[in-house]
């Protein structure tokens, strides 16, 4: 710095600890030094937020790099500007000196520009015989030389922070586009699942988007919506699926009766003989109930229910049977928290908040898929609801409830034992479903 030596304002303004500290910093301006002036603002400009400046501040500024003599600023050239007001007012657009005095104020605990008062408080330059300026009084622009370094990397972040915010804008728009439309179109199209539920997550998820937002606010939220995009095109894979198997099934099966007509009357007896076991045992008091799952057309599970409030369907899942839902709130009473509003009141209300649970829990959208088909809906929704109460007992939850759908198909396991576990480790304190 061209002073050399701490210098203090002139009249009633006070001297700070931030005034001084600037002042030291610009006395350490490396040698032979130099930076565009107007590079340097653009620098400014992009990184204003975390200078802390306002943009009629960063207009003075402007205002007084151009009484700078050079388009790079260095300290052979001098650092020292010294405008009057009546001038450095026109450059700022015709700011009033009052407004004009306040940004000057800002500039200066911003650290971008040092005062150096002369005794009189005006702005001049004493020149030599020659026409050299040997010493001037003014604004120092060193400050801007000794923290070019920084104020590039500051504006190096905020050009990064602003590309970030701007791609996780258009994810999230594309996001919100893709499950709004796949919405309509499960709906269009009849795909059966609770498509109600999953409508009101997406609303939860839309009404958290901040007016004014951050990438880091955004980010999580983009994760969510990926997640529940991924679980409806993974249903809507399903359907698609299920439509192949049954045209090819069909294909097949008409390929069969044209390719052998005698076949119907071939396989009669066989029919026939079905109806004759199923009526034996119909009429046999000691068939069990094996027998008769054995006989009866089986109810097909997979599908989530459409009714708000519904009873659990006691044959939704193969060998298993479903708990009242106090029951299940009794023994997992921290799935509450994941029911829509905090609040879980029905079956759908369960399963709506286990869709949640399951993501977080990283269980992928297959295995719960495998778990609905193989337990029923509410029996797997009370299974998820099982896995968060344990918490960090298991290891896996997407293994563990891949497992358990394999037992459940073997009939090897039932979900009271562990509800019964689960209502007496929560003990008396446990929460109750109103």
């Amino acid at each position: 710095m061209e002073s050399g030596y701490v210098t203090t304002p002139f009249g009633r303004r006070p001297m700070s600890l931030g005034m001084l500290a600037s002042q030291q910093l610009a006395e350490t301006i490396e040698p032979g030094m130099k930076r565009s002036k107007w590079k340097l603002f653009r620098a400014i400009c992009e990184a204003r937020p975390a200078l802390g400046v306002t943009d009629r501040a960063l207009t003075v500024l402007d205002a007084l790099l151009t009484f700078y003599p050079d388009d790079e600023i260095s300290e052979e050239k001098g650092l020292i500007v010294f405008p009057s007001n009546a001038q450095l007012s026109l450059r700022a657009r015709g700011m009033t000196p009052a407004t004009l005095r306040r940004h000057l104020a800002v500039l200066v605990e911003a650290g971008l520009i040092l005062r150096k008062d002369s005794p009189n408080g005006k702005r001049y330059a004493r020149r030599d015989r020659a026409g050299a300026i040997g010493e001037a009084f003014g604004f120092s622009v060193a400050p801007l030389l000794a923290r070019a370094v920084e104020i590039e990397s500051l504006a190096a972040q905020a050009v990064a922070d602003r590309e970030l915010l701007r791609v996780t804008r258009e994810r999230l728009t594309v996001c919100r586009r893709d499950i709004s439309k796949l919405i309509a179109a499960a709906l269009e199209e009849g795909v059966s699942g609770d498509w109600e539920g999953i409508s009101a997550m997406f609303r939860a998820l839309l009404a958290r988007i901040p007016r004014v937002a951050t990438a880091e606010d955004l980010a999580p939220l983009l994760d969510e919506m990926g997640l529940l995009r991924a679980e409806i095109v993974n249903m809507l894979e399903r359907r698609i699926k299920t439509k192949k198997i049954d045209a090819n099934e069909s294909q097949i099966e008409h390929h069969k009766q044209n390719s052998n007509p005698d076949s119907a009357y071939e396989l009669e007896p066989s029919f026939e003989t079905k109806q004759g076991e199923k009526a034996a045992a119909d009429n046999d008091p000691n068939a069990g109930p094996s027998d008769e799952r054995r006989l009866k057309p089986q109810k097909p599970s997979g599908g989530m229910s459409n009714r708000a409030g519904d009873a659990a369907d006691p044959g939704a899942g193969p060998g298993l049977k479903s708990f009242p839902l106090g029951l299940v709130l009794q023994a997992c009473p921290s799935i509450l928290d994941y029911g829509p509003g905090g609040n879980i009141g029905n079956w759908r209300d369960l399963m709506s908040a286990a869709v949640v649970v399951r993501s977080m829990l990283g269980v992928s959208p297959s295995a719960y898929e495998e778990a609905c088909s193989g337990m029923g809906p509410e029996n797997a929704a009370t299974v998820i609801a099982c896995i968060l109460e344990r918490g960090g007992h298991i290891n896996s939850p997407g293994g563990y409830l891949r497992d358990l759908t394999r037992r459940t198909e073997r009939g090897e396991f039932a979900i009271g034992p562990m509800l019964m576990a689960l209502v007496r480790a929560n003990g008396p304190a446990a929460r109750h479903a109103s």
